[in-house]
């Protein structure tokens, strides 16, 4: 049975004094992951909007014990993490309950720079939780393309807008065969903390990628971060499942449009309300446009029903 938002725990991880923009989606998204988690925690960060809004030294705004590692290392420095807790816990130097060790990055540094060890700790069952946080850029560094960034979406490096079609990293990870993977988002905050809870209480490597508009780098009102937060869902740009051992379940109203239950909400209106799809609203072909965006949505979603019933 779903968690109601009235049950969720009180515990907050995230303090008065941060650094991050007003509507940032990754605090939110941190203080549901510290309601899953509770205190006993251990987070692992890469250079990344959230590690910008820490709090000014020698003091921070996140209230759990956090490693700075470089770019490409989340992986491997979770993992070692990981296993240097493990080893202690069987030499008896530690007693009690394990710490729960998790990632928190960007796109860039999941997708992109640290894709290689991430594959190598999902390929020997790490035992933490991998949390990325994707909002489809490289946007602490100055809203660079990245390998999330969806087709025609303006960037600083594209900025006619790109012209490929982003990776589907959730499906790069089901490949590898992990025992949990959940896809969420902000619109649906409880759906996101229960996906948390399984996650922590499932050993070996698991995989939540959360979607993390962000009104800066996509050019929107802060008000309106859940609301297209909700828009990526209902018109098929975000989905919702999860995954435990290879097994697909879908979630919310990703659920509905599976089963022919709803409607696509219009694309349209998704792109219009974003700047960095400005674009598409000036362009000769815009119908063409628009169309060929919404045949790669209605591809990806008979792919994944045929996937869920593989």
């Amino acid at each position: 049975m779903a968690t109601s938002i009235k049950d969720l725990p009180r515990d907050e991880v995230v303090m008065k004094g941060h650094g991050a923009c007003a509507g940032c989606p990754s605090t939110l998204a941190l203080r549901i992951a510290g309601k899953a988690f509770g205190p006993n925690a251990v987070c692992v960060m890469t250079p990344s909007c959230t590690v910008a809004s820490l709090g000014l030294i020698p003091k921070a705004a996140y209230d759990y014990p956090i490693l700075n590692v470089c770019f490409a290392t989340a992986g491997s420095s979770a993992s070692g993490i990981v296993y240097a807790y493990e080893s202690l816990y069987k030499k008896g130097k530690l007693t009690g309950e394990m710490p729960t060790v998790f990632t928190w990055i960007g796109d860039g540094g999941t997708y992109d720079i640290g894709l290689q060890a991430i594959s190598a700790a999902a390929e020997r069952n790490d035992n933490y939780i991998f949390i990325c946080y994707n909002n489809e850029a490289y946007s602490n560094t100055g809203v660079q393309r990245s390998g999330a960034t969806p087709k025609f979406a303006a960037t600083t490096t594209t900025p006619q807008g790109k012209m490929e079609d982003k990776k589907n990293m959730p499906l790069l990870m089901l490949d590898h065969q992990i025992p949990y993977l959940a896809t969420a988002s902000l619109a649906y905050p409880t759906d996101f903390y229960d996906k948390l809870v399984k996650a922590k209480n499932t050993r070996g490597f698991k995989y939540i990628e959360v979607f993390a508009p962000c009104c800066t780098g996509w050019k929107f009102p802060s008000s309106d971060m859940i609301r297209i937060s909700r828009m990526a869902v209902t018109s098929g740009a975000w989905l919702l499942y999860e995954a435990e051992n290879g097994k697909i379940k879908f979630n919310g109203p990703t659920a509905k449009i599976m089963e022919g239950k709803v409607e696509l909400s219009p694309l349209e209106d998704y792109f219009s309300c974003q700047g960095r799809f400005a674009s598409i609203n000036r362009a000769a072909n815009k119908e063409e446009i628009i169309a060929e965006a919404k045949n790669k949505i209605l591809a990806d979603i008979e792919f994944m029903k045929k996937r869920a019933a593989f």
